[in-house]
């Protein structure tokens, strides 16, 4: 079975987010694509359903990532521009309908793409908490 560049893989929050992530304050903006021959930008359409792309950018609360870059890029397929749940600083999100998409970056290493078709506050109303750092009480 061959696999054909931009395959997409059905993902869940929690095989991406197991520990959540909390949405960057003001990043959920319109992608634009760029047309080099024009030179011009113009909204991002998905090639796949024709929507509207939209970008935002959350902390991945994976405690392992320690010292490392925890911000990542979300694309998110909408008619309309989404909005933060809450609108709070930091606030934790969800997605829904999410799917990755790997490809191979022009420097030789395996990288990949995050779609949702909605963000959304966490279910049950809980905040994706940090692990507790100590031990409970003997």
């Amino acid at each position: 079975m061959a696999l054909r560049g931009g395959t997409r893989f059905k993902v869940t929050m929690a095989d991406v987010f197991p520990n959540g992530c909390h949405l960057v304050p003001a990043s959920i903006v319109e992608a634009q694509d760029f047309d080099e021959r024009s030179g011009r930008r113009s909204p991002a359409k998905d090639k796949v359903t024709g929507q509207r792309v939209f970008s935002c950018r959350v902390m991945d609360m994976d405690p392992e990532l320690d010292g490392r870059s925890r911000e990542i890029a979300v694309k998110i397929l909408a008619d309309v521009q989404p909005v933060a749940p809450t609108g709070a600083p930091f606030e934790p999100v969800e997605f829904e309908g999410m799917t990755v998409t790997p490809y191979v970056t022009d420097k030789g290493r395996m990288a990949f793409s995050l779609r949702a078709t909605a963000i959304t506050a966490p279910k049950g109303g809980k905040a994706a908490a940090a692990p507790s750092a100590g031990k409970a009480a003997a």
